[in-house]
């Protein structure tokens, strides 16, 4: 691989990871969000304990459960690409 080549990889996974942080940040606020969300409907279902507060219940812990596997993908995913650069840069230092 040319150090040209390695670099433009470099500038695209800088740029990915970038994005990727965005969206880590934007996920972990919904996640605090829906997870107060789904407090307060625990809450509510234990003093009231009708079939409606239940429902709600189960639906606020399960779009806490979805987005919580988002964060952990996209954080997967900033994980993979830290490796790929590090192995660019590693290639890059070994090959200059």
């Amino acid at each position: 691989m040319t150090r040209r080549l390695i670099e433009r990889r470099l500038s695209e996974i800088g740029e990915r990871l970038r994005r990727l942080r965005v969206d880590v940040a934007i996920a972990e606020e919904q996640l605090a969000h829906l997870s107060d969300e789904a407090d307060d409907a625990r809450v509510r279902h234990l003093v009231s304990e009708t079939p409606l507060s239940e429902r709600e219940r189960r639906d606020a812990e399960r779009q806490v459960a979805a987005i919580a596997r988002h964060r952990e993908d996209l954080l997967a995913e900033v994980l993979r690409l830290e490796i790929t650069q590090d192995e660019l840069l590693d290639r890059m230092t070994v090959e200059g």
